[in-house]
Formats: structure tokens, sequence, C-alpha cells
């Protein structure tokens, strides 16, 4: 494919303006890397995988399908924050010296190009490719007299009685197009008129987006072409123009005033309005559209046709295509993962009535390793344990994600039900999950939890549970602090890591930061947790700082680190110190990054990876070699700025030998991956590893782990 190469336009400077080349200055280079190509660049690293002929076909289509979903949320968050600034008149530039219009101008440039290559790739590969391999993905024009005959049916019985046509007119105003939303755009004219009404038909989101044909072949068709063929049982007398699908996106990124707010659930709950009335940041429509039907859309919706529209010949809203891709087809997926228990706990499985999970973590720590080792079986297990074990007093949890229907929250509720005093942070701020966050303060609320959901100006983002249990000899206190989500979906998607303590340090720090998130607390004092907003830029920093205090012949600095995003100017420029001074630098940065690796003279020792694979990359691992004193953490946060300042995190230390032995593992596994393995160039760019061998580490962590499981390891 045609590659993407990320650009940065510099401001002309008045000697280019009046003509003058000879006193054109050398352009500095800038320090950072631009945040939203860099994003783009993580989604062309994601769409590689769907174009790469190594993955299984159906996975092929699902990687598609995310780059779709990812690309919707970019233009919600980032393009719908960078247009807001345009409106504004801001001006001021980003990290790399890019003002709002230069940043969309690049950013539309890029993504045109992504949405050729996932077009061609989906029209010209994919959907041939499932054809022949028994699956087929037709059009109308494709399908026989029988097969047409069915849908007019279908139409007639299941999809005809759910439609509205909308005109627009005297007395008629342009409907509202909800978010995300697909709609098929219709020109009409009445009998002995020259002139064309425009109509909206919206596409109905609560049945399929592909339909099923009878036969013993799967065959499939796109919802929105059945309606376009009988588009004239909705508007009968009328001759039919032109019939065109289009989809808008709507910005997600709004101010909301919460210094004012008295009730915090008040102000997300009028958001979620006031973002179903959000200016518009896209147009998604076909190339066949008429100049004259895509103009009522530009006018209607009011947004601007050089910088908003997307014209592609693929269906629309790639996301969709998740749907196809779980449709059964041989060969074409990954070989199924089943989690396995981790070791420590299948005692558990063994004899249920002689041991219980708290009897296990007192025998020492426990390290999680996901999706690899079973969520259900561990997290999941240690909250269920709570709620039902009379000697449980409390359970403390904090929520940022989780599931529709979660197993952990009904375990809460389980918990309340027996008699637990039972405290559950919800962030309701959660982007995209803050209607489904606000129902579980209510349902929890209603069982009897204390439920509190959020700081004015921070986000709850710290992954931790603290349990209090009546012992022989006492109260005793278990905590899990780990990278993930409790959600019991995305565990076994996600790479995380999570940690089982009875230490009695280490817990009296969750439960201080629990105190901190529940009440009026304002200590500071902790004695292992590295916590934000309160320690851990600080933390961090001097840990950077000591590296390059104590880097010497005899114990070489060296920085090891694995998280999503790297963003944060200061602990850029204190890497890049640290680089100076001869300190050894290696990140595993999934997603998007700001800092320059490899600069001469600036970042020479540092090295930034990036593995995509079949889960998603999803744990943070910080080690420094500490002068032969090696310290490990785990923990929630990324080293951006809003983790470090605007979030309430907790990174927690790994001081059991063993277990820093098994991070170390995991961490050297990963950054040694030669299958699913991107490298950062200096320029912004990544390139594949080569030679391309092996199966990748995810890989070797799925036969690590059933290795284990059948040992007994």
């Amino acid at each position: 494919m045609k590659e993407i190469r990320p650009s940065n336009p510099q401001s002309a400077t008045p000697a280019e303006a009046a003509g003058d080349v000879s006193a054109r200055p050398e352009p500095a280079a800038p320090k950072y890397l631009n945040r939203e190509i860099s994003w783009l660049n993580f989604n062309q690293r994601v769409l590689e995988e769907a174009l790469g002929e190594h993955n299984p076909l159906m996975e092929r289509l699902n990687f598609l399908a995310i780059t779709g979903n990812n690309l919707d949320e970019f233009f919600m968050k980032r393009v719908g924050g960078l247009q807001r600034q345009l409106a504004a008149g801001v001006t001021k530039k980003s990290m790399d010296g890019m003002t709002p219009a230069n940043q969309l101008t690049m950013i539309r440039e890029r993504v045109l190009e992504v949405y050729r290559v996932q077009a061609h790739l989906l029209l010209e590969d994919l959907f041939p490719a499932m054809t022949k391999a028994g699956l087929k993905v037709l059009a109308w024009d494709d399908l026989n007299p029988a097969q047409r005959d069915w849908l007019k049916t279908h139409f007639e019985q299941s999809i005809l009685p759910i439609l509205t046509p909308l005109g627009v007119g005297r007395g008629q105003p342009f409907p509202f197009i909800s978010n995300l939303s697909l709609s098929l755009a219709v020109l009409v004219r009445a009998p002995g008129e020259h002139h064309e009404r425009f109509a909206r038909v919206k596409i109905p989101s609560n049945r399929p987006r592909w339909i099923r044909l009878p036969g013993s072949e799967p065959t499939f068709i796109a919802q929105e072409e059945i309606i376009a063929q009988f588009i004239g049982r909705l508007f009968v007398g009328m001759e039919i123009i032109e019939t065109q699908p289009f989809r808008v996106t709507r910005n997600a990124d709004l101010e909301r005033n919460e210094e004012e707010a008295d009730d915090l659930l008040d102000v997300i709950e009028e958001e979620l309005r006031n973002r179903r009335f959000a200016p518009i940041v896209r147009l998604e429509t076909t190339n066949t559209i008429s100049d004259e039907l895509l103009g009522w859309l530009v006018r209607e919706l009011e947004i601007d046709p050089e910088r908003d529209v997307y014209r592609t010949p693929a269906p629309l809203g790639l996301s969709a295509l998740h749907a196809l891709a779980q449709e059964p087809l041989h060969d074409g997926f990954f070989p199924p993962h089943a989690p396995v228990t981790h070791p420590r706990l299948r005692q558990l499985e063994l004899n249920p009535q002689e041991k219980n999970i708290f009897d296990i973590i007192r025998q020492g720590d426990i390290l999680l390793h996901h999706p690899y080792d079973a969520f259900s079986t561990s997290v999941l297990a240690l909250i269920q344990a709570a709620a039902n074990d009379p000697q449980v007093l409390a359970i403390k949890q904090t929520l940022y994600r989780t599931a529709q229907n979660s197993p952990i929250v009904m375990a809460l509720l389980q918990a309340c039900e027996n008699g637990k005093e039972v405290n559950v942070q919800v962030e309701i701020k959660a982007r995209f999950d803050e209607a489904n966050n606000i129902e579980w303060v209510r349902t929890l609320e209603r069982a009897g939890a204390h439920v509190t959901y959020g700081f004015i100006g921070l986000k709850t983002h710290s992954k931790t549970i603290l349990i209090v249990r009546d012992e022989p000899d006492g109260i005793r206190r278990y905590a899990h602090i780990g990278t993930g989500n409790y959600h019991t979906g995305t565990a076994r998607l996600y790479t995380d890591l999570g940690l089982l303590t009875c230490q009695p340090d280490l817990c009296q720090d969750v439960a201080d930061l629990f105190n901190y998130l529940t009440g009026h607390s304002s200590f500071k004092n902790y004695k292992k947790l590295l916590v934000a907003p309160v320690n851990m830029r600080e933390r961090f920093l001097g840990m950077i700082r000591r590296e390059i205090a104590m880097h010497s012949a005899e114990h070489p600095g060296h920085i090891q680190a694995k998280m999503n995003q790297l963003e944060d100017p200061q602990i850029i420029e204190a890497l890049y110190e640290a680089s100076k001074a001869g300190v050894k630098i290696d990140l595993i940065v999934r997603g998007f990054c700001c800092l320059k690796p490899g600069a001469p003279g600036l970042s020479e020792n540092i090295r930034i990876m990036s593995v995509i694979g079949r889960f998603l990359e999803h744990s943070r691992i910080y080690i420094f070699h500490n002068g032969g004193n090696p310290e490990y953490y785990i923990g929630s946060a990324d080293w951006m700025s809003r983790n470090l300042d605007w979030r309430v995190e907790a990174i927690a230390p790994i001081e059991n030998p063993a277990l820093r032995k098994y991070m170390q593992m995991i961490y050297d596994t990963t950054w040694n991956d030669q299958a699913q393995a991107w490298d950062l160039l200096p320029d912004g760019r990544y390139v594949r590893r080569r030679p391309r061998r092996g199966k990748g580490s995810q890989h070797t962590f799925i036969e690590r782990t059933q290795r284990g499981a059948k040992t007994g390891k």
C-alpha cells in the first residue's frame, strides 16, 4: 500500500512571503512529534493488520472494523476539539508548533488516504476473498430473481413498518440527525413540478445492518441497499431522482462547567443531552452522490464542504463490519484462546472446601497477567468470594468502565444484600460510558451501596479494590491494584496486569486512597503507592533524575517502560536529559507518542516500539535500574499530562523477587517481539521489524500459560 508520511507544515516567514529564498532560515526541527498524526499512525498500524495476509480472513475484517471505530472516536474527540478551538479563534500551537488550522488540514490529508485504502481493501480484497471462502456480501445487482423476491417480502414485513420518511419544505424543517446514525438522503419530484424536494429516511438501528438471505451458503446484503431499492414505497406517486446514504459525526469534546456544579451527576446528564445536538464535524457519504444532493446536505447540516465531507465507495460506518466478522468461516479466525486459572489459584478449584482465595493471598502476593490468566477465576472470584464470605466486613472499589451486564456489579449488589459495607467510586465522566455508568450509580444506590462518582475537575481512573476482613488474629485488608478496567469483556481482549496482595503498608495506602476518593482527606504521605495528582509526577521525575545521577560504567542507567500513550512534556524533557547523560531508555508505547526517539543530540539513547496484535496492549509497566537495585511498578497511568495532573491514578511497586522476574520476562518478551512489532523513527514514521519471524509475544504468552496449565506450574 502507499506509505502515508506525516508532515509538519511551517508558517511562512516574512522573508518567504516576500519571495526572498536566500533569507529563509533553516527551520528548527521540533522536539516533539504531533499528537494527532501520531494517533493516525497508530490507527495505520491497526489497518496494516487488516491488510496483512498473515492474519486469518475474518480477523482482518475485524481489524478493519476497529480502524473505522477508532476514526469515529478520533473525530468526535480530537477533530471536534480542534474545530472548537478554530471556531473560538484559538491560535495556541501544539507541542510541535502547529495551529489548530494546520492540524486540521494535515488530518484531512491523512484521513482521505486512509478512506481510500480502507475502501480498496474491503471491496477489492476482503469481500472477494470472503466470497471465495463461502461467505458472500452482495449488492442488489448481484442478486438472482428469487433472492430479490424474498427481500421484497422481507422489506414489506420487517422493515417498512419501522421507516418514517421526513420531508423538508415549507413548515417541514430539516430533521435532526443523530450522531453516527445512518440515513438515506432522497431527492424526489412531484408530478407537474420542476423542482426537487429533499427527504431523509433513517436506517433503523434496531434491525441488523447485514440482512442474511435464505440458503445454505451464508449470503448478506446491507440493509440500506434494500431500503434504497424499495424507497418508492415511502414516496408513492413521486418520482425518485436520487437516493444516497449518509452518516454524520458530532463533536463529543464539549465544555462542562464543573466548578459551579451542585451535583456532578446533573452536569454529566446535561452534557449527554447536549452531545446529541453538538456541531457536526464529519459528513460521510458515497463518492457517487450528485453535487445537487450533496449541496442540500452541506447547507442544511451547516458544514464546510472542503473540510468536513468525506466520500467513499465503501459501506458507511465500517465499525458495523464487527457483526459480519463474527460469522463462522472455516480457518477465518485466530486459534481459540481460553484463559487459564493462575497456578496459585488452581488449588481453589481442586480443594474448594479446604481453602478460600484469602488463604491463598496470605501465602504471598499474586501477579496476574490477563487475558492469559483468567479474570473470572481471579479478580471476579475475589469480589464474589468477598460478597458471600461472612468474615468480610467491607468492600471498596473503583469502576471506570464495566460491562453492561457486569458480574462485578452483580457481586457488589450481592454484598449489599449480605449486609457488607460497600463503597463504590463510579467515574461518570468516562468518555462514551457516561450513560452506562450513571445507570450503575443508581442501581448500586438503590441496593444500599455508598456511591461516589467523581471529583470536580478530576477523573478517577485508578483500578483498585480494598476488602476488609475480620480474621481470628484481627482485621486484615486485601487489595487488588491493576492496569485495566473491571470489565469482564475487555479482560479477554486487553493485556493487563493486576496485583493481589495483603501487604499491610500497601493496603494502608489503598485505604488512604479511598479516603481521598470518598471524603475530604488531603493525605499525601503514601508509603508505597504513587498516586496522581498527589505524588506521582514528582516520584516519576525523581526516579528519572535518580537514574541520571546513578549512571556509571559499572551500573549503566536503564529505564524500561510500557504504556498506552506518551505525551507529557515534563516527562519527555526528563527522558531527553537522561538520554543525553547516557541512560539507555527502552519504551513500549502502543498508541500515540510525542517523544522523538533516536534524534542526534537529543534522544540518541531512546528506542520506542509498538506491538499490535490480536489483543490490545493495555498494561503499564515501569522499571528503573536504580544502580543495580531495580524497582518495578504497575498501575493505571500513562505518561500523559491528563493522567498525572487531571486523573486519580494509582501505581504500585512490585517487590517480590519472583514476581519481579516474571515482570521482566513479560517486558523482555514483548520488547523482543519480531512478528507484531513496529519501531518508531525520529521523523514519526513506524517501520515493521524485519525479518518477520515467529508467532509474536502474545502467542508466546498463550503457549506459556497453556503449557503451565498442563504441567501445573
